[in-house]
């Protein structure tokens, strides 16, 4: 078993910003405001506008647990707590399951990269071996559990942003790699390219297809034919304080327009989860997404540039 006092950086208490609640977790000034804590730990974590911080303190074995959950997926050891709490704590934590579904099994990697600026990974468990979605930071602790569900068949990178270590569990599971060709100089020793826009079907109840805006190599992936779940990478993400579908032009950093007709391209899906890299997950209900979507088209048509939702 993998300790966390014996893999982990730790958060230093001199650095404890001040505007954490009183108790043995924190988080210091290293932070990056990537929000990987508060998309697994909301209950105990959540932003300021320019870092992240403890809100309330964990009550509780369960609710300690889920906070060492953000501090292990941190990606810059900014957040920290006392040794009684992590001396005897297993790193052996992550995957964690997210949704069962008849096309493969999805689970949410941890272990977020400071190189992809904290981006979620995700890893399809199906009858057809193990796709990892975009690229968690190299993890042993990871990898052992991996390893134990099969190990990893192929891995999609869903854009230039969120590669992170795809060389490192390339190379441990000898597994090829996918990315659009428009973002390849980002992973040049990738095996496969999609090209184009054409969707591109990996196997049969997986398929990639070409989102081009966010960059101009961006693509998603959708896993089954009913019930789909949307890997978004930084296409799309859920605000849960308006309850609504983001496309950001701030965060656009290839094209606008082109990433509003990506959108468009996605209409005729039927989503029951939205899992995205940046930004928090969703999961719709029937007939939600395409309402979702429409909303979001709208905002974007009559927002200005400085206006996110």
């Amino acid at each position: 078993m993998y300790l966390l006092d014996n893999l982990l950086a730790m958060a230093r208490i001199k650095d404890r910003l001040k505007n954490n609640s009183p108790g043995p977790f924190f988080v210091d000034s290293g932070c990056i405001d990537c929000g990987s804590c508060w998309h697994i730990d909301p209950e105990h974590f959540a932003p300021t506008g320019s870092s992240s911080y403890v809100h309330t303190q964990p009550d509780g074995q369960q609710e300690v647990e889920k906070a060492l959950l953000a501090l292990i997926d941190c990606p810059v050891a900014a957040i920290g707590a006392p040794k009684h709490l992590t001396a005897k704590s297993s790193a052996d934590v992550f995957p964690i399951l997210v949704t069962k579904h008849p096309a493969g099994d999805v689970y949410y990697c941890g272990w977020s990269s400071k190189r992809s600026f904290g981006a979620s990974s995700w890893l399809i468990h199906g009858d057809e071996g193990n796709v990892l979605i975009d690229s968690p930071r190299w993890s042993a602790p990871l990898a052992k559990q991996i390893k134990k569900m099969g190990g990893i068949n192929q891995i999609v990178l869903t854009h230039r942003d969120d590669v992170a270590d795809h060389a490192n569990w390339a190379k441990a599971f000898n597994c090829e790699r996918w990315i659009h060709q428009d973002d390849a100089d980002a992973a040049p020793e990738a095996e496969k390219l999609v090209i184009g826009l054409d969707v591109l079907s990996l196997r049969k109840n997986l398929k990639l297809i070409p989102t081009p805006g966010h960059t101009k190599g961006s693509m998603v992936a959708v896993l089954g034919d009913q019930q789909q779940i949307l890997f978004s990478g930084d296409h799309l993400w859920w605000n849960p304080k308006k309850s609504v579908t983001v496309a950001s032009k701030d965060y656009c950093w290839w094209n606008w327009t082109e990433q509003l007709k990506s959108v468009e391209r996605l209409l005729d899906l039927e989503v029951h989860w939205l899992l995205p890299g940046h930004g928090y997950a969703h999961e719709f209900m029937p007939g939600q997404w395409n309402e979702a979507l429409e909303q979001t088209l709208r905002h974007a048509a009559r927002a200005p540039s400085s206006v996110k939702i």
